[in-house]
């Protein structure tokens, strides 16, 4: 028998979820060998979207069975108010199934999704979603730009050929220096990045006065929900390896897939660049998150427990 009324029903509003959804997948089964700098880049990604993020917006953190240090660390920061939902699984569905996972259940109308191994600069969240409002039809925004297999963009560049009012260029719009920083975090020599990027070129379009480079993968994307939910299920044999599906599909649906035309993220990869180490000392998270003086003090462990205490005597009082 139900004793006194759920005080919940006192309560008269709730919050509402912010339009965009910041989502980052983690896993890390152990901290040695390939994995041994991981927990420190996680940290470094979660930092540099909570200060650079530039919309308001929800941070979504499913952790795909991560060692314990790892949903230790993602608890310490949940606690701390930085990351609004945090999804623990305690097995690694692989990326298929929490990108399943994720894609249904982030409630923002915009999902910005991103491995944990990427960093982002000031402004990458406003200019990714002006691609994505400005354009028709994009399926997905990538934050930075980068160079890629041709016949997985076809039908973006077939859309500009087409459409009155579209700029198509072809040439050099990424710099050598813009992109062996990224090709570099994906274990590319100096040598074959240079054949790469003097045999390749860019494609880059202008609409409605805002210029963007073809192209956007699945490390890092925003897109709307609703249209990533027309590839759902993702039905991924393996954990990894299979995720050019998105970006195979995005083409074949007929989606837009575009980047900026400056370099708002950055793949880490494995390691924490030496860039970054100084930022990373320093980390935004590692700090408690300010409040008002009274919000501070009731949340003092021995005032908080005092005033717990007295409203269940209260309670008790009245409903026993």
């Amino acid at each position: 028998m139900r004793v006194g009324q759920n005080p919940a029903k006192f309560v008269k509003d709730v919050k509402k979820a912010e339009r965009i959804t910041v989502a980052v997948l983690t896993y890390v089964p152990f901290l040695s060998g390939y994995y041994n700098e991981m927990l420190e880049v996680i940290k470094l990604c979660l930092s540099s979207l909570i200060a650079n993020s530039d919309l308001p917006h929800d941070l979504m953190v499913f952790d795909n069975g991560s060692c314990r240090e790892v949903q230790d660390y993602l608890r310490e920061v949940h606690n701390k108010g930085h990351i609004q939902y945090l999804l623990l699984s305690d097995k690694n569905l692989g990326k298929g199934g929490a990108w399943n996972i994720l894609m249904s259940g982030a409630p923002g109308e915009i999902i910005a999704y991103t491995d944990s191994d990427a960093y982002f600069y000031p402004g990458w969240l406003s200019r990714s979603v002006q691609l994505l409002e400005t354009y028709p039809r994009v399926g997905m925004v990538t934050a930075r730009p980068f160079r890629q297999n041709e016949t997985w963009n076809t039908k973006t560049v077939a859309w500009a050929e087409k459409t009155r009012g579209v700029k198509i260029e072809k040439g050099e719009f990424i710099n050598w220096e813009t992109f062996w920083s990224f090709v570099r975090s994906l274990g590319n020599t100096k040598k074959q990045a240079r054949e790469w990027f003097l045999s390749s070129q860019d494609i880059r379009l202008t609409y409605k006065n805002v210029p963007a480079i073809v192209g956007a993968s699945h490390w890092q994307f925003t897109a709307h929900k609703k249209t990533l939910q027309e590839f759902l299920p993702f039905d991924m044999t393996r954990p990894m390896g299979q995720v050019r599906q998105l970006d195979e599909r995005m083409n074949t649906a007929g989606y837009l897939k575009l980047m900026p035309t400056e370099a708002l993220a950055q793949n880490m990869s494995n390691r924490v660049p030496e860039e970054f180490r100084e930022f990373n000392k320093t980390s935004i998270i590692l700090k408690s998150k300010p409040g008002t003086g009274l919000k501070m003090l009731k949340e003092t462990p021995f005032i908080k427990k005092t005033l717990l205490a007295i409203y269940d005597r209260i309670f008790r009082m009245y409903y026993e």
